[in-house]
């Protein structure tokens, strides 16, 4: 019986381009082109065809700056309808052109720049998770909470310091390229690891605070700013989850497992690039301290699904079993490299995270997906779909997957922040490059992996 076409549940609608004509894009890399082309003719369906060509390069094409600064390149990429840039959305932007740095040139003189205006952002604050190409002013600016100018936002997200580090590792892994790791990044480097580790609050009470004049209860931080009470267990501290929104226990699950795994890229790149051993071995022992810690405190028991990971604890025996549709979040362990995707524990966390006993999930008749509060109930985020895809090992679930993309597009031909589960033209944010970015990869991975589900 042949495979039900992907068009079958894409919505009715116009089918025209969506690319800025090519006098108005930010970027071009040719490397990134061929890519689009050589990918596009395995794709049989031609609505996901005109999907993937359109949110492969929608980073480039719409978010880039490329500039210079004392005569090495900066690169700002704004997250899309936001004039701000986010640590970890930029880096998760370009994450589907780090196999081409080889090829072009350009391509890699913007991760270069992306890497060092990350090292500078850090060092201005490594608590803020967005920021201005500039001084400012912020609409943020009235938060209560240290606001320097240059910052969009100060919301203490592990993440935000976990992301520079996946993005240089990947750059030095493919191009062994030293030149964007001068002091600056050094610096940066060291801020990253005394962050986290004052955020681990075993010897003394954090710094940080955070609270905004707003009604809305995922804006603020708990405890007048500084987060539910927690017992100190070698964990580190999360005022928010990647979401933006605040984190309910403060020992945020995934973004802990990200940290582990960043720390020891960031001891390798340590040792290979500035043959500091001193911060290295700190580095590696942080991470056997929050992989002893997350073993012991992060995987409960579920009274249906058994042991898992839980979304969030608090060292005193309480635990938040959910998940989230941004990443870092439970459904990601295996992409961000913390553990296999045949990991026993993993497994049963994944079915607990695809069923209707994780709050946050939401199934609707033509799509099913992790959601969150960050933007209400009822809708589906694709964001956690594709994680669901790229994360898959099973034919039907990934063609699944591609399926139910598909239709959350809604005929506009781009990704979006999150689609009511019954009607995809009910949708938050018409152009978030994230998500244009991470089903851009998916389809590229399914192309270069599993060529047969395209065709």
């Amino acid at each position: 019986m042949a495979a039900e076409p992907l068009m079958s549940l894409a919505v009715e609608g116009p089918r025209v381009a969506v690319r800025p004509a090519v006098e108005k894009r930010c970027f071009r890399s040719e490397a990134v082109e061929q890519k689009i082309a050589a990918v596009a003719k395995r794709i049989a369906d031609p609505e996901l065809r005109r999907i993937f060509e359109s949110c492969y390069p929608n980073t480039l094409d719409t978010t880039v700056r490329l500039s210079e600064v004392d005569g090495q390149p900066d690169t700002f990429v704004i997250t899309g309808d936001i004039p701000a840039m986010w640590l970890r959305d930029s880096t998760a932007q370009v994450m589907p052109y780090a196999g081409l740095l080889e090829k072009d040139a350009e391509l890699r003189r913007l991760f270069a720049g992306l890497i060092r205006r990350q090292a500078r952002c850090v060092l201005l604050d490594p608590y803020a998770n967005a920021f201005l190409d500039g001084p400012g002013p912020s609409e943020h600016q009235s938060d209560e909470t240290e606001m320097k100018p240059g910052v969009h936002e100060r919301k203490w997200e592990i993440d935000s310091l976990c992301y520079p580090i996946r993005l240089a590792s990947i750059y030095y892994k493919t191009t062994h390229d030293h030149t964007p790791f001068d002091e600056t990044w050094h610096d940066a480097a060291k801020t990253i690891v005394h962050t986290l580790r004052v955020e681990q609050q075993l010897h003394s009470m954090s710094p940080y605070h955070f609270a905004r004049n707003t009604t809305g209860f995922l804006e603020n931080a708990p405890d007048e700013g500084r987060g539910n009470p927690s017992r100190p267990t070698g964990l580190i501290h999360s005022a928010f989850r990647p979401s933006d929104d605040a984190s309910f226990y403060p020992y945020f699950v995934p973004g802990n497992c990200f940290a582990m795994v960043a720390l020891r890229q960031l001891a390798a790149l340590l040792r290979q690039i500035y043959s500091d051993e001193a911060l290295a071995l700190e580095c590696v022992r942080f991470a056997n301290d929050l992989a002893k810690a997350l073993a012991r405190e992060a995987v409960m028991r579920h009274p249906t699904h058994g042991r898992i990971f839980a979304f969030e604890v608090d060292g005193f025996g309480n635990a938040l079993f959910a998940d989230d549709a941004n990443a870092p979040s439970l459904l990601a362990l295996p992409y961000l490299g913390y553990c296999p995707v045949n990991d026993p524990t993993y497994q049963r966390t994944r079915s607990f995270v695809l069923s209707a006993q994780n709050p946050y999930y939401v199934k609707g008749k033509h799509a099913e997906g992790v959601g969150g509060p960050h933007q209400g109930p009822n809708r589906v985020w694709p964001l956690a779909v594709v994680m669901r895809g790229l994360t898959s090992t099973d034919d039907a679930e990934i063609r699944h997957c591609l399926r139910m993309l598909v239709w959350l597009s809604g005929g506009s031909g781009l990704m979006h922040e999150s689609v009511m589960a019954d009607d995809p033209k009910v949708f938050t944010r018409s152009w978030f490059a994230w998500c244009n970015s991470l089903f851009g990869e998916l389809v590229a991975k399914v192309a270069d992996t599993r060529p047969a589900l395209l065709g």
